[in-house]
């Protein structure tokens, strides 16, 4: 079984995962989640403006919009990866990486820490880490993909980063075993 250089063959490798591929297992609960908080948002609003006198038409559709951009906001990106690729699959727009041939891995901190994979050719994903350290064979087949980029040469920048999130990766799931265990 050779290694597949198209990355899904024109379908939606996150859409239809093959089944080596590994999936980001908590996406469909946070899909309900943003989809709770907007709708939540909307109905606060609709009743605070019915319980002041003054909903109009002009007003629910205010609403509505407001809820709707709380919802592209927190949409959460699909995140999948397989032997030698990564997609990350937005509400618009999907990106793919060639774990096999990264270049550079850097993690970005601010508001939400983000994680930038960048490969030989251009691709460029961001993903959350804690995406990573949720879904650990996400993180399995992005390290062995990661190793084989460094063994090649062309990883020339990241390691540290990616070091970073192996070790937060196994502090977790170190506690998620005490806990489960009652050794906590």
């Amino acid at each position: 079984m050779g290694r597949r250089n198209d990355m899904g063959s024109g379908t939606d490798a996150c859409a239809q995962p093959p089944a080596e591929a590994a999936h980001d297992r908590h996406w469909a609960k946070d899909v309900r989640s943003t989809i709770q908080c907007s709708t939540t948002l909307w109905v606060l609003l609709l009743l605070i403006d019915w319980g002041a006198g003054s909903l109009t038409p002009g007003r629910c559709a205010l609403w509505v919009a407001l809820a709707a951009l709380l919802f592209v906001i927190l949409y959460p990106n699909r995140v999948c990866v397989g032997e030698g690729w990564l997609v990350s699959r937005g509400l618009l727009r999907t990106r793919r990486v060639r774990t096999d041939r990264l270049v550079s891995v850097r993690c970005l901190d601010g508001v939400s820490q983000r994680l930038v994979l960048r490969d030989a050719f251009g691709g460029r994903v961001e993903i959350d880490p804690k995406v990573l350290v949720a879904n650990p064979p996400l993180w399995y087949r992005l390290d062995e993909d990661a190793r084989l980029s460094t063994a090649r040469g062309s990883l020339t920048c990241g390691e540290t980063a990616l070091r970073r999130v192996g070790v937060r990766i196994d502090r977790e799931t170190a506690q998620t075993v005490f806990k489960v265990s009652g050794l906590e």
